[in-house]
């Protein structure tokens, strides 16, 4: 009688950051019901790398699992909203003030194009993309700053926002991307910190009044 196949390692990796990155930009919306066995089945895996996957990212805050197994994309109250927001508004300002020296021409010409393609999104309507494409273009501002640990802390802080960002998208009437992202560009030409401080705190507190506007206390 054969041995029994050990799980792959690759396999519950692939399957944790496809998960992970759906959840991130929003693709699921909060409260959404999971199996491991429908994860499993969507992504070709056995049930032990999905469960893997499914424990890993409970951890992480960005899904919830129940006593009984039951899995879930996280319902944010009002207070955990306000409190993640107080987060962004710390670590964000602090990783662009720490990135601003490596801040060279080639990135703010990337940060001005990929403004261009949050534009889009929204003339498409697209939430999905327009939320991905925002992180997009923050991340790339903050890796200049070269603290990793302050980037993970901040990844984690999005995971977790990432379905009830998707949620109040569309209650949200957009008609250009960020207005904000304007001032942190022209901040970054001028090499101006406080400016560029500022522009990002309200970059991220304008976004996220809207959440703590809609969503309901719990």
């Amino acid at each position: 009688m054969s041995a029994a196949r050990p799980a792959d390692p690759t396999a519950h990796e692939r399957l944790y950051r496809n998960l992970r990155a759906r959840i991130l930009v929003g693709e699921l919306p909060p409260g959404q019901a999971l199996t491991i066995r429908g994860i499993a089945s969507e992504f070709g895996v056995s049930m032990t790398p999905a469960r893997e996957a499914v424990r890993r990212l409970a951890t992480e805050g960005a899904l919830t699992l129940s006593s009984s197994g039951r899995v879930t994309t996280p319902e944010l109250s009002l207070e955990r909203i306000e409190e993640l927001a107080a987060l962004r508004a710390l670590i964000e300002p602090e990783l662009a003030s720490r990135a601003l020296p490596r801040a060279h021409f080639a990135l703010i010409d990337r940060l001005s194009a990929m403004n261009n393609v949050i534009a889009e999104a929204v003339m498409r309507n697209d939430a999905v993309g327009y939320i991905r494409s925002n992180l997009d273009f923050h991340r790339a501002l903050y890796l200049r700053a070269q603290a990793p640990a302050m980037l993970a802390i901040l990844e984690t802080v999005w995971l977790q926002l990432g379905p009830t960002m998707r949620a109040l998208y569309g209650r949200v009437e957009r008609n250009s991307p960020p207005r904000h992202h304007r001032m942190i560009i022209a901040a970054l030409k001028a090499g101006d910190e406080p400016a560029l401080r500022l522009a990002i705190r309200a970059d991220v507190t304008h976004g996220l009044r809207h959440l703590t506007a809609e969503a309901p206390p719990r």
